[in-house]
């Protein structure tokens, strides 16, 4: 018999206290639930979060790496060691919190392996036809829950080349402050929320997502996170594995995609939150018309595009073919007709 504070009820502790409140939390859940899973193949499974040293971890990491990703259409393919660690990581976390609520008596006991040292920068970038073959897998689901979710998720990070996180968190809401119609400009970093490291951008949209944000009262995408729905597209439309195909594909093929059409460096990094102006120059400039004006009438293009590939991709059916009377004229400029 364990002494100490099981591993299995830190998780269901963490999962209550921190787990569920966060936007990542179904990710959290999938990692956690690899951990209860090797738990039961063990001879007993009343394991203490003191028992969690680094052989026990390595010998977990040998387990889960056995174990393939099986997708609903029945095809396997190999855990990278990335995925692997992630569940180690957060293993790490639930200790730790066990520790200060004061349930285990030391921190955990091992130490992850930096994902730096495990994953290398994904090399694929999606082409206009694959960014297409998405929109259409999420079209054809689109009455259910997670397709409408994941269909809002693609036009978001298509427009504004948002990380995942904050394409979750655009809102039309008025206390959030992030939508300004009348210049067309979204603040990815709601009202209230400390900008980190990884910089939100205020960034000019395209009229096409312009009027989507016009029509929405509230979050733009509808659901907590999309991750499941796009694990299904991921497999259904055989995107690269090993970490190529994550949902940041979305922000680093539109990236590419802008350079391929010499968008200008500076707004691409800008609009991408690489690049920050200081921050007086940054309360001003995202509502003068020149501000990333490259960047958006390429991207007006880019949707275009995909809407040439599968008609609706972009379009809201209850505006009519040109909404509120937008029409794109040359330059990606909207103008009243």
């Amino acid at each position: 018999m364990a002494s100490g504070f099981l591993v299995t009820d830190a998780i269901s502790n963490y999962q209550i206290l921190h787990g569920q409140l966060r936007a990542s939390s179904e990710a959290i859940a999938a990692r956690l639930a690899h951990v209860v899973r090797y738990i039961v193949t063990l001879p007993s499974a009343a394991v203490a979060c003191e028992q969690v040293n680094d052989e026990w971890i390595q010998r977990f990491r040998t387990w889960l790496t056995a174990q393939p990703i099986v997708s609903t259409g029945g095809n396997h393919r190999s855990r990278s060691a990335s995925t692997v660690e992630n569940s180690v990581i957060q293993l790490a976390a639930v200790i730790n919190a066990a520790h200060r609520r004061g349930d285990a008596s030391r921190p955990a006991g091992f130490r992850p392996i930096p994902l730096k040292e495990l994953s290398a920068t994904p090399q694929h970038r999606a082409t206009v036809p694959e960014l297409a073959a998405m929109f259409r897998y999420a079209l054809s689901r689109r009455r259910q829950s997670d397709g409408a979710g994941l269909h809002r998720f693609l036009i978001a990070s298509v427009s504004t080349l948002a990380r995942p996180d904050a394409a979750h968190e655009i809102s039309t809401a008025a206390d959030r402050g992030q939508w300004n119609s009348q210049r067309r400009v979204l603040d990815l970093n709601p009202r209230g929320r400390r900008q980190t490291k990884k910089y939100r951008a205020t960034v000019r949209v395209p009229w096409q997502f312009a009027e989507h944000l016009d029509n929405v009262a509230g979050k733009f995408v509808p659901v907590s996170t999309v991750r499941s729905a796009w694990r299904g597209m991921a497999i259904e439309l055989n995107l690269p594995g090993d970490g190529e195909s994550g949902m940041k594909l979305i922000r680093r093929s539109v990236a590419q995609l802008l350079r391929d059409r010499r968008v200008p460096a500076e707004e691409i990094e800008l609009m991408m939150g690489h690049r920050k102006l200081d921050a007086v120059t940054d309360l001003y400039a995202a509502f003068r018309p020149e501000h990333l004006s490259n960047a958006v009438t390429a991207l007006e293009g880019i949707i275009d595009e995909i809407e040439s590939f599968v008609p609706g991709a972009f379009h809201r059916k209850d505006t009519g073919q040109t909404g509120s009377s937008l029409k794109l004229i040359s330059g990606g400029v909207a103008k009243n007709g």
